[in-house]
């Protein structure tokens, strides 16, 4: 693969997203893992191998057909990936400390709360949009159902709110540094389709936002 090339859109997602899984299993494995005697380091940490396992071991074969990924886009993705892996499983294997405790602080429960939903509107706008082309047909359509009937980029607003959920629920810089990460890539996301949307479609829902129902 050269600069300037693409990568199958498959092969793209698995290698960009596989980082974020692997760098923080293998912390577990070749560190003393100092805190993960402690429980909500434990979930906090499956919470997030749970989501990049899922992106990078099962979502890429749900993908029907797809785009190639740019291999600059990939390779950024990787970095970020790497980065945030690392930031993300060092961090609650071997320095945050939380008391037994904090599995029942409105701060974690409400912040779990808040991962579990987005993660479940990610997957259920994500299969929306899969499925949007029935078996045979081309071109481009207008999604529907779901939070698509408010915002354009609802995967995005799924996948913002599951992240910020886990950063209420880790309460760390790292945790929060991410999560503004997500919100401002993902923004941007949504609001670059939501703009290819209205130019597409002469009849696209001249009332739904962009990622934030009623508001944005």
């Amino acid at each position: 693969l050269r600069w300037g090339r693409s990568v199958p859109a498959r092969l793209a997602w698995a290698l960009q997203e596989a980082p974020s899984c692997l760098l923080p299993l293998l912390l577990v494995l070749c560190s003393d893992g100092a805190q993960l005697h402690r429980a909500p380091n434990r979930l906090l940490l499956a919470l997030f191998l749970a989501h990049y396992g899922y992106r990078a071991f099962i979502f890429p074969f749900l993908i029907r057909g797809g785009k190639p990924t740019p291999v600059v886009t990939c390779v950024l993705a990787f970095a970020f990936c790497s980065c945030n892996g690392y930031l993300q499983g060092r961090s609650l294997s071997n320095y945050a400390e939380y008391p037994t405790s904090w599995l029942i602080d409105p701060r974690f429960i409400l912040g779990i709360a808040g991962w579990i939903s987005g993660l479940a509107i990610n997957i259920h706008s994500d299969h929306i949009l899969r499925n949007l082309r029935k078996p045979g047909e081309t071109g481009y359509k207008i999604p529907a159902g779901g939070l698509f009937e408010y915002v354009s980029g609802a995967n995005f607003f799924g996948e913002i709110i599951e992240w910020l959920g886990f950063a209420l629920a880790c309460c760390t810089v790292e945790s929060a540094v991410f999560a503004l990460s997500t919100l401002l890539i993902l923004g941007s996301r949504a609001q670059q389709h939501h703009q290819w949307y209205l130019q597409k479609f002469e009849n696209y829902p001249r009332s739904r936002k962009i990622l934030i129902p009623f508001v944005y």
